[in-house]
């Protein structure tokens, strides 16, 4: 990065934290202003507050790669969000704000019992926590390959500050932080997709580049086709994506802190609707970008492997060097075939259309193989080294080919999103914590001067729980999928547990608390012999709570009776 690029990153981060710092400056110093910012956030700061926290620096780092490597089937994965905000706007928001409750699971103790409330407590925790190590590693990811900083020590950074930060700043400074964040994010990811549109041949205007990537097969935005084992179509993202998003958003105390802390419910409930009408659309232009990154790279020729870090191990092998060759021949056959496609797309020449896109699908064919014997040859180089390149694609063209200027304030979107998407989680794992578990049973009566220090304290564990996960997350492939698999583990339980309490009265507190362990064994093993798509994890552990919740509580009754 420049000079500039540091200026820009230094005094976008530097003035929205000291902003959010400042703003937050007079929320009460008591247990109710640190967690829940007074409940006095308009509907704009809900909306945005929710957005924010769900799209973390793995939605801008991964996503486009995402997209690149697998076209636009990922945006189904939201389209069950609307339809689980109506119903939490209508069921979950008014019943959590008649209770004034801190966090959702002390609705699950007047409704069954303490162990309950404490076990759907732990099954939020414990991948809330982990995921959070996830998003701590995402910006690290992006600050060790620009600076060649070490991977673990950068993660000791970035979590450290974004630890310091949470632990004085308090909700309502995470709020109005998160409100300018995605101002500046989505104002930086536009750029960033009309800057890979300049970048392109001047004869490839915006539409021709999206008739090319359609040819190609990056524009599958809808999949119709009904298959438990794929991971995204209209059906899994309907009805699997749905019960995520209600889970996520009706139990996830990450998302139910920041609408508990609405001024009333017309305002919690607006902030919700409106993030399920802006969510999708801002997905579908994140995505859209990597799209453009791919048909850039059809006339730029593109690594044969984005991470750096990894390639380093075999760029100066022999075997590799070879296929750096065939990798040229390839890219100018592809190029020259995809220009043919273009011109003949312009002309509407069904013929023409077809021996191009032929011809451009034998050359994509021959990349995707010459990169798999890249792939190959790193894996036998080093047998840990991770070949799953989806997270660096994206920050590879930023750093490259675009302006000074625009690197550092895309760098700063991608931190910003991280730092709000951590304060939120550091903000709920507190909650949950202090409210559920250190003062409803370790330390039951004492000042909330005390339990505003304790809450302090359980962020920096929190904080440093999440860092030493950071450690090991460097392998795991695309991080915006394993964030959304480590989450269906344990969402459609937890659900499950909400919707009994809601709407099956005469499921009481013993069956639901075994229903529930049983059915989170099930989602696991379910997983664990990979019989499913994720995306219908949470559907399955939901509806087995349900049905185990009534089978025990029958059985219940049976010996009563006796």
């Amino acid at each position: 990065m420049t000079n500039i690029d540091w200026l820009v990153l230094i005094l976008t981060l530097g003035g929205i934290v000291g902003f959010g710092f400042w703003k937050g400056r007079v929320s009460k110093q008591n247990i109710e202003g640190y967690l829940l910012a007074d409940r006095q956030m308009p509907w704009y700061h809900v909306t945005l507050s929710v957005m924010a926290t769900q799209a973390s620096a793995i939605t801008f780092l991964s996503a486009p790669g995402q997209a690149y490597t697998d076209g636009m089937r990922f945006v189904q994965f939201y389209f069950g969000l609307p339809l689980a905000m109506i119903v939490l706007s209508i069921t979950f928001v008014p019943m959590f704000n008649k209770m004034k409750i801190y966090t959702a699971y002390e609705f699950l103790e007047g409704r069954f019992d303490l162990k309950t409330r404490t076990l759907t407590s732990f099954l939020f925790l414990i991948p809330r926590a982990l995921s959070t190590g996830v998003t701590i590693a995402a910006p690290s990811i992006i600050l060790s390959t620009i600076l060649g900083w070490n991977l673990y020590w950068t993660n000791i950074l970035t979590g450290t500050v974004v630890t310091i930060y949470c632990m004085f700043g308090g909700s309502k400074t995470i709020s109005y932080t998160q409100l300018q964040q995605m101002f500046v994010v989505l104002v930086g990811m536009f750029l960033a997709g009309y800057m890979v549109v300049h970048l392109l041949p001047s004869e490839m205007g915006f539409v021709d580049t999206l008739k090319v990537a359609g040819k190609m097969g990056k524009l599958n935005v809808i999949d119709w086709k009904f298959d438990l084992n794929n991971r995204y179509n209209v059906w899994s993202g309907l009805i699997g994506g749905f019960f995520l998003q209600l889970s996520y958003f009706g139990t996830d105390q990450s998302q139910v802190g920041r609408y508990l802390s609405g001024e009333s419910v017309g305002e919690s409930r607006l902030g919700l609707l409106m993030n399920g009408i802006f969510k999708i659309p801002m997905q579908f232009l994140i995505l859209l970008v990597g799209v453009l990154v791919f048909v850039f790279y059809q006339f730029h020729e593109a690594p044969l492997f984005f991470n750096k870090t990894e390639l380093v191990k075999v760029e100066q092998t022999t075997e590799y060097q070879e296929i750096t060759k065939k990798n040229t021949l390839v890219f100018t056959q592809k190029k020259q075939a995809v220009e043919g496609l273009s011109i003949a797309l312009k002309s509407g020449d069904e013929t023409a259309i077809n021996i191009q896109n032929v011809k451009v699908q034998e050359a994509d064919k021959k990349t995707n193989d010459l990169r798999k014997e890249v792939k190959d040859l790193i894996k036998k180089t080093d047998k840990s080294a991770d070949v799953n390149d989806t997270n660096y694609v994206f920050l590879s063209f930023v750093t490259k080919y675009l302006p000074q200027g625009l690197v550092g304030l895309l760098i700063a979107v991608i931190l910003l999103a991280s730092m709000g998407s951590m304060a939120s989680a550091f903000s709920s794992l507190t909650s949950c914590t202090i409210v559920d578990i250190y003062q409803r049973i370790l330390h039951p009566v004492d000042t909330d001067k005390h339990y505003l220090n304790a809450s302090k304290i359980s962020t920096l564990c929190w904080g440093i729980f999440c860092i030493i996960v950071a450690q090991f997350t460097a392998n795991i492939g695309s991080l915006i999928e394993a964030v959304n698999i480590l989450g269906s583990w344990f969402y459609g339980t937890i659900l499950g547990v909400f919707l009994v309490a809601f709407y099956f009265k005469s499921i009481k507190s013993n069956a639901v608390f075994y229903a529930a362990i049983l059915a989170e064994i099930v989602v696991i093993y379910t997983w664990w012999i990979d019989l499913t798509a994720f995306l219908w994890l949470n559907l399955i552990g939901c509806v087995l709570v349900i049905i185990f919740g009534f089978l025990f509580q029958m059985l219940q009754n049976q010996f009563k009776v006796r």
